[in-house]
């Protein structure tokens, strides 16, 4: 187990436009960084880990993109299109 380093970074499902074959829900919440996949699929991982680790790692996002701590993000899959907002905890 890794201690914790960094910000905590809490991945929530806000949509999706399929049904998700790694079993996700609108609604779900964990916790993710760059140690922790939390089982999410492993591309959309490898698409979002660079927004976690700069959330993690205290980056932010600019001002037009509405929220320097929140993200959100799809899915490359558009069948299923899972949305997936990030989240720093501060």
């Amino acid at each position: 187990m890794v201690e914790q380093i960094g910000y905590k970074i809490i991945g929530t499902v806000t949509g999706i436009k399929g049904e998700c074959s790694w079993g996700h829900k609108v609604g779900d919440k964990f916790e993710l960084s760059g140690f922790n996949s939390a089982g999410l699929c492993g591309f959309f991982y490898h698409d979002a880990f660079p927004y976690i680790i700069m959330l993690q790692f205290s980056g932010s996002f600019p001002e037009e993109w509405g929220h320097p701590d929140v993200v959100e993000l799809e899915c490359m899959d558009r069948a299923v299109a899972v949305k997936l907002e990030l989240r720093r905890l501060r």
